[in-house]
């Protein structure tokens, strides 16, 4: 048998081996990423400061505010992205409310939910996605039990608008709990008849009909968007998000989540400047045709009465158009507004932190119209020049939809530290 001192001492080697091990530190740096890759379609935006307008004024003063590390997407979800989330949609009522059949389901595993312990069934998405959308490329056979899901829309039979919900839950800033788990129910389908609705006595039939469901359009901005249903987009993006970051070494282990940019991040991003300071114009306004050596625009926006066509389209145009900016983003001036998360206040940034400023209120069915406004940030396809300034804030309802009103989707990022946090020897100056 051992002695007592024998043990002693064999735990303390124990101790001091796993104590080393705990309280070892790097030897030269305090990170060793130093490069971060993005997700598929987005750019890396590092944490920066900028100037925020105190209030909705052009002479106003401004404060310094700093945002922390992001991604953003480079351009605007198009309409192929966007539809993409209504097939899946589709595809989750096709499964669950008409087809029932387990072919299209993973295995059991015995877990049930409620009360009345309903058996837990998740959907075999690898499977579902050979033959996606199930509307339209599942065998007769298959399709025929659709059929009460489907109706007629510009002479197409299409899935009905008014089945396509998505639910999904979120922790609900109403000022005071911030803390409340809810769900919510969105219906997905686009309202296609913007165009008609937004220019009253103007032919825009062609529009109405096309836009979304012609591949003619498949890379412009999807609009007809409200801002519940663009945030329902990036929740369900959200979901397919182990697919996007699975073979990203710097991501996968991470806890992370998309969502629409909020002010702050947007107008970051917009503006390109890595120092507040900084004052050289970061958005390419205009290029140089080589054949006449004339300037033409590089934005798409309304060029005074009537003039539409003057930057080389009428309406949307494909999201990679023109020039991106110094971060790699195209069309945050121009092409269409977009949703931001933020509520609406003409003197929000007097109200928020200066590190990652947000104004966050999620309204209700039953709140005043004045607490359903939501930011909308960067000109659009038909706005004046005055407009497409970085720091032009205008709002809109947050259930209602238009023609030059898309979205971008941002995700959190952890911060690349600068050079100067570097560990080094200690030396007299």
């Amino acid at each position: 048998m051992r002695s007592s001192i024998q043990i002693t001492g064999l735990l303390l080697i124990v101790l001091s081996s796993c104590q080393s091990k705990l309280y070892n530190t790097p030897a030269t740096r305090a990170v060793s990423v130093k490069r971060l890759i993005p997700p598929v379609g987005m750019v890396y935006i590092p944490s920066g400061t900028f100037q925020y307008k105190l209030l909705d004024d052009d002479k106003a003063e401004k404060r310094n505010v700093s945002v922390s590390a992001f991604f953003i997407d480079k351009t605007e979800v198009t309409n192929k992205q966007y539809q993409a989330f209504v097939n899946w949609v589709a595809d989750s009522v096709a499964i669950t409310d008409y087809l029932h059949d387990d072919a299209f389901y993973l295995p059991a595993t015995g877990a049930t939910v409620g009360k009345g312990g309903k058996e837990i069934r998740l959907i075999d998405w690898d499977k579902v996605n050979k033959i996606s959308p199930l509307w339209k490329k599942a065998p007769a056979d298959v399709k025929e039990k659709l059929a009460g899901m489907m109706t007629m829309i510009n002479g197409q039979r299409v899935p009905d608008p008014a089945q396509m919900n998505y639910r999904f839950y979120y922790v609900r800033m109403d000022g005071e709990k911030n803390n409340q788990y809810v769900m919510d129910t969105v219906g997905v389908y686009p309202n296609e008849h913007v165009w008609s609705t937004d220019f009253p006595n103007a032919q825009m039939t062609v529009m109405d009909a096309n836009y979304f469901g012609n591949k003619i359009y498949e890379y412009n901005p999807v609009v007809g968007v409200t801002w519940k249903q663009a945030r329902a987009y990036t929740d369900w993006r959200g979901t397919q998000l182990k697919v996007l970051i699975r073979n990203n070494p710097n991501l996968k282990n991470f806890k992370l989540s998309f969502s629409l940019p909020t002010e702050a991040q947007w107008q970051y991003a917009a503006e390109a400047k890595l120092d507040p300071a900084d004052t050289i114009e970061r958005t390419v306004k205009t290029i140089v045709d080589k054949t006449t050596g004339k300037e033409k625009l590089s934005l798409n926006f309304k060029q005074g009465e009537g003039a539409y066509a003057s930057d080389g389209s009428t309406f949307t145009l494909p999201v990679t158009s023109y020039t991106p900016n110094a971060f790699g983003i195209y069309n945050m001036a121009g092409n269409v507004s977009e949703w931001t998360l933020d509520a609406f206040s003409p003197s929000a940034s007097q109200l928020v932190n200066d590190l990652n400023p947000a104004l966050l209120y999620d309204a209700t069915d039953k709140d005043s119209p004045l607490l359903k406004r939501k930011v909308v940030r960067g000109g659009s396809w038909k706005d004046n020049g005055e407009m497409l300034n970085s720091d032009t804030r205008s709002f809109e309802d947050q259930g209602n939809a238009h023609s030059y009103i898309g979205f971008r989707c941002v995700m959190a990022a952890f911060e690349l530290p600068g050079e100067q946090v570097k560990t080094r020897k200690y030396a007299k100056r």
